[in-house]
């Protein structure tokens, strides 16, 4: 009999290799190994034992060091496959023992492991080998290998090679062509919509009316069975397996399942009630429990064609599947993200059966270990197969099956939406042994809100961070991950309110006026060379900026964020703006109101919103600043410059030439009074609430929304709508500007300069499509802020405005601002995406936490 996976050499063909996997080539010394490597792979994928022997001894030949050679090719192959990387080995291979440990990481990779074996003519093998000079073994050596390579083909298969290809001479091994395969779960080609079915367990009739619900047309044979069903927009069930046992109706669920999956409408993987189906349709036996006496006794009604299809329905199934470019796995009892794509026993039994301690419970059942909780994947994983009474997301999992056959319900989950779908069973099929409620995820702090920790973003490791993005990825330094570690810890609000922190923003080009460090025509033209032709320009308010998370009611806040609060209002590095937590809960009342008299819960749809803005007075944050640090140099200065005039006036009443200082003098006192009257006018009297003002200027997200879409134009509207509404409210002035129209151009920069020269602070230039729009493109900054001369005294100092400590801060370098301000800008847009997708708390923050750490990256604080 012969071995069922070693295929006997053909005519040129094409040998299938798996693209994740391990590649051994086999063959005596001089049969091409290095050579056929070469052609066929990259040299990156390809590790040589000759390789590693001259990375240890810097000798390729040096055989005492073939020991240590291997270790390291060993550790080299186990990164590899670790990283999902194709890795092919080019040695010998010929004995058993060395085969044994590639082999092993392979499995402990859970990959699989091809053989190709070069079976040159001995003669051939022998005249290679004599004509290189760094051969000098004699000839009884490729006599042994060729004997170990006849006792070990026949091993191959059983030692866990999955495929074995025997290339019999030059001309076979010459014609052959290498073919990448890719994993058999792997569809992440196919991006849906989903409409994915938990366990159905035989409820035939239920599954009907959720095919129903949501919007296929059934498609029914001559006897009125159904076998398929068709979505009229093109959406695609898939399901979670368990389709049998328990349940009234297995064959019917079987043969519309089957049918929707011919048709191409369905996809499906198998639950472990498949897999124990499989082995009874096989060899007419297994312990008929668990609902499969029911299942055999109702397949034995139907036809043996039809027994036949099902068996080879369900043994062609996968285990799991990559679905929406890798965004999506489903898998029977789920799966951990080491565990994606891989194939392996190990892998399989996983997704069927999950992973248990051996233990039972008091209901007799299997301890089921929490992997879930403990899930860290980008992917969303969703499974059935442990029960329970609700759909619950738990780390960016959800399990679907909600117990329609013990009287529950048949749920359905649609992607990418992340709507939940359901249908409630007829009646009680089968009794359970559990009750489901028991089954519910626990929120007990180590699940679905849990909160960033160090183990999450390499600061324990020294790593720092990486984040994706979806605009490419941003890293932070080990040190600044630490550092912002120490702040979230100790000094943020809540981690269930942080789920966003607003980006820091670049100011515009340097002015070509030699008068000014900033002007709104550099902006304008910054963003007419990036093709960006429409802006709005929004007037700079004077305050700190603020996030406002706001909750319609109780249990909007304890179903989405904290119990018992209603809202939070925070700085732009996660801190509560306000110590007085009284004032704090009072503010966010109001806002509240003032969402409520605006109507935005009606007509957003949703309980809570959150919105980016900047309250005002600056005092009201920025109090002690002013006095220590403002209001101090400004009483400094008037103490000191009128009596510094009055020497140099008697100075010069003396004779003495002073003219030059005087003027300094003189010139210097109108800078410190300029300087002054700048941080006074952003100062006012406040009494509690009264006095405050909040100033938004973009909302960024409510339930399973987020607005960075949508154009500045329809913020500023929403901003008009709430100012309107309530008087705590502040509008924001802004206007309209075609960057290819001069006049419109000037017409806006004279506007920057009445409100700068009324007192403002100056405007915000940014394009008005919204705010992802250009994110994706990467060609612009989102905004670029325009200050006004009189303002940046406060930033500069009073006398930046001289003529020679001007021409120096020109040459101010705004490259590592561009490069931070863009940066940051993707990390609060990928926040506001995963917080409206309903991810785990723990990947809200991971790009919030990202952004708090560049904070700490060494930028000029001026820009």
């Amino acid at each position: 009999m012969t071995e069922p996976n070693v295929e006997a050499a053909r005519e040129p063909r094409v040998l299938g290799v798996p693209r994740m996997g391990l590649v051994l080539l086999v063959g005596v010394s001089g049969s091409g190994k290095s050579t056929f490597a070469a052609e066929h792979f990259a040299s990156t994928q390809v590790i040589g034992s000759d390789f590693c022997r001259g990375m240890v001894a810097d000798d390729e030949n040096d055989q005492t060091a073939t020991g240590d050679a291997f270790k390291l090719l060993d550790t080299i192959v186990d990164i590899r496959l670790r990283r999902g990387l194709l890795t092919v080995v080019d040695a010998t291979n010929v004995q058993r023992k060395a085969r044994e440990s590639l082999i092993r990481i392979a499995k402990d990779n859970d990959v699989l492991t091809t053989a190709i074996v070069l079976d040159v003519p001995e003669a051939l093998a022998l005249e290679r080998n004599r004509s290189r000079p760094d051969r000098d073994f004699g000839d009884h050596v490729v006599r042994r290998q060729r004997r170990d390579l006849r006792d070990g083909l026949k091993r191959l298969a059983r030692e866990g090679v999955r495929k074995v290809y025997h290339l019999k001479g030059q001309e076979e091994i010459d014609s052959v062509r290498i073919e990448l395969e890719r994993p058999w779960p792997d569809r992440t080609e196919l991006t849906g919509p989903f409409d994915i079915i938990g366990d159905v367990h035989g409820c035939r009739s239920e599954l009907e009316t959720l095919l129903g619900e949501l919007g296929y047309e059934t498609r029914r044979d001559e006897e009125g069975r159904p076998v398929g069903a068709h979505h009229p927009e093109g959406r695609t069930a898939v399901f979670v397996g368990d389709l049998v046992d328990r349940g009234p109706d297995s064959p019917g669920v079987l043969r519309l399942v089957m049918g929707m999956v011919a048709d191409g409408d369905a996809l499906c993987v198998p639950g472990n009630h498949e897999n124990k189906l499989i082995r009874y349709l096989k060899k007419g036996k297994a312990t008929l429990t668990h609902g499969l006496a029911e299942t055999a006794e109702q397949l034995g009604r139907e036809s043996e064609e039809f027994r036949r299809r099902v068996l080879e329905f369900c043994d062609g199934l996968v285990s799991h599947l990559i679905l929406d470019g890798g965004s999506l796995v489903v898998a029977h009892a789920g799966l951990k993200e080491e565990y994606h794509g891989r194939a392996s026993g190990r892998v399989r039994s996983f997704a069927l059966y999950g992973q248990t301690t051996g233990e039972t419970d008091e209901y007799g059942l299997p301890v089921r270990l929490p992997w879930a909780r403990e899930y860290r994947g980008r992917a969303a994983v969703v499974y059935g197969h442990v029960p329970s009474d609700k759909a619950e997301w738990l780390n960016n999992t959800i399990c679907l099956d909600t117990g329609c056959v013990f009287g529950g319900r048949l749920t359905a989950l649609r992607y990418p939406e992340r709507e939940i779908v359901d249908v409630e069973a007829e009646r009680v099929w089968y009794e359970p042994v559990r009750p489901l409620a028991d089954q519910a995820p626990k929120r007990d702090g180590e699940g679905a809100d849990r909160a960033i920790g160090i183990d999450d973003v390499g600061a324990g490791t020294g790593s720092g961070l990486y984040v994706d993005t979806g605009y490419g990825t941003v890293r932070t330094t080990p040190e600044s991950t630490l550092a912002a570690l120490e702040v979230m810890s100790r000094f943020a609000v809540d981690p269930r309110w942080l789920v966003y922190l607003p980006p820091t923003m670049a100011p515009a080009p340097t002015a070509a006026d030699s008068a000014l460090l900033e002007h709104p025509d550099e902006a304008f033209a910054s963003y007419r060379s990036s093709g960006i032709g429409q802006v709005i320009c929004e007037e700079k308010h004077m305050g700190s900026r603020a996030v406002a998370v706001l909750c319609r009611d109780e249990a909007a806040a304890e179903r989405r964020f904290v119990p018992g609060e209603l809202g939070s209002l925070y700085t732009r590095t996660g801190r509560p703006f306000f110590k007085d937590a009284e004032l704090g809960r009072q503010v966010v009342d109001e806002l509240r109101r003032a969402v409520t008299d605006a109507g935005l819960w009606d007509r957003l749809g949703t309980d809570w919103v959150v919105l980016d803005g900047e309250l005002l007075p600056w005092s009201a944050k920025a109090g002690a600043l002013i006095r220590e640090q403002y209001a101090s140099v400004g009483a400094a200065a008037r103490a000191s410059l009128p009596a510094a005039g009055a020497a140099l006036a008697a100075a010069a009443a003396r004779g003495i030439d002073v003219s030059g200082l005087a003027d300094t003098i003189e010139r210097r006192s109108g800078q410190m009074e300029a300087f002054s009257r700048v941080y006074r006018r952003y100062t006012w009297e406040t009494d509690g609430i009264k006095g405050l003002r909040f100033a938004p200027f973009m909302l960024l997200a409510s339930e399973g929304k987020e607005y960075t879409e949508a154009d500045h134009l329809w913020h500023m509207g929403v901003v008009e709508r709430l100012a309107k509404a309530h008087p705590m409210i502040h509008p924001t002035r802004y206007r309209v500007v075609d960057t290819t129209d001069g006049d419109a151009c000037a017409a806006a920069a004279d506007w920057w300069r009445e409100m700068v020269d009324a007192g403002g602070e100056g405007m915000v230039v940014k394009p008005l499509l919204g705010a992802r729009a250009e994110a994706r493109k990467g060609l612009a900054q989102p905004g670029l802020k325009v200050r006004g001369p009189e303002y940046l005294r406060i930033i500069y100092g009073a006398d930046y405005t001289d003529p020679e400590r001007l021409s120096v801060l020109k040459d101010r370098g705004l490259g590592r601002k561009n490069g931070l301000a863009m940066r940051e800008h993707k990390l609060g847009l990928t926040a506001l995406a995963r917080l409206t997708a309903g991810e785990p708390l723990w990947r809200v923050h991971e790009p919030v936490f990202a952004l708090l750490a560049l904070e700490t990256e060494p930028v000029d604080p001026r820009l």
